[in-house]
């Protein structure tokens, strides 16, 4: 019996990695399972393991130019390389059309009736906002006013990602998040997220998951401005102005 050769193997595994994909929605219904684990030849690319995927599940052509890609939970172009240990996730668009899901970045007073008008339908039985406002204190130390700056683009895209992860959890109607950069007065809204469903459980439910979810992932950065100085805040639990 030939004695295999470790250097061999080890070259051979140099030129594969490994990786995982995570499929979302429909993406997720043309496969059939939420996760495959693929084994790919060097230089292994987001395009690629796509590529594998549309050469066994034709249905996902149809779709190909409305994805969006993910790498590691970072927005990823097709083009990104891969590591061995990667985990890949494909992203359909969040359902369009009339009476949609809203994902806005402002730098304008945020319209809270404005936006739970153009979410409210006939089909929806229960209504959830959560307002997130500037206090006048933190821990105690009076605030003047808070200033929010952000990646505007890539903030967009995680916005929209939260309405994807919302809908594969919860059976929503629709969701509207609405985020304020530049100068926010005390009382005045940061945030605002508004959700709708046929029954309140879920829409309770779903808004907490994207506003704890926004914390998370979405590039937004507040300074708090204060009577001796101004600092910058960090930390999840302090993303957001309302806690």
């Amino acid at each position: 019996m030939a004695q295999q050769d470790p250097e061999r193997e080890d070259r051979v595994r140099e030129d594969r990695v490994k990786v995982k994909v995570l499929l979302f929605g429909q993406a997720r219904e043309f496969v059939g399972v939420p996760t495959i684990d693929l084994e790919l030849e060097v230089p292994a690319t987001v395009d690629t393991a796509f590529a594998w995927l549309k050469s066994r599940h034709e249905p996902l052509r149809k779709m190909e130019r409305s994805l969006l890609f993910a790498v590691n939970e970072e927005y990823a172009d097709r083009g990104q390389v891969l590591a061995d240990g990667d985990r890949i996730a494909i992203l359909p668009p969040v359902s369009g059309g009339a009476g949609s899901d809203i994902f806005e970045i402002t730098r304008e007073p945020i319209d809270i009736p404005g936006l739970r008008a153009r979410l409210l339908e006939g089909d929806s039985g229960a209504v959830v906002i959560f307002d997130g406002v500037a206090r006048n204190n933190t821990k105690g130390r009076p605030t003047l006013f808070l200033e929010y700056e952000g990646y505007t683009e890539m903030a967009l895209r995680m916005l929209e990602q939260i309405g994807c992860e919302a809908r594969e959890r919860w059976a929503i109607n629709r969701m509207g998040i609405i985020h304020r950069l530049g100068r926010i007065e005390i009382t005045e809204s940061s945030v605002v997220i508004v959700v709708t469903s046929a029954h309140r459980g879920i829409a309770f439910e779903a808004c907490r998951y994207a506003i704890d979810r926004l914390k998370k992932i979405v590039p937004i950065w507040k300074k708090e401005y204060f009577e001796d100085g101004e600092v910058w805040v960090e930390g999840e639990g302090d993303r957001s102005c309302a806690s």
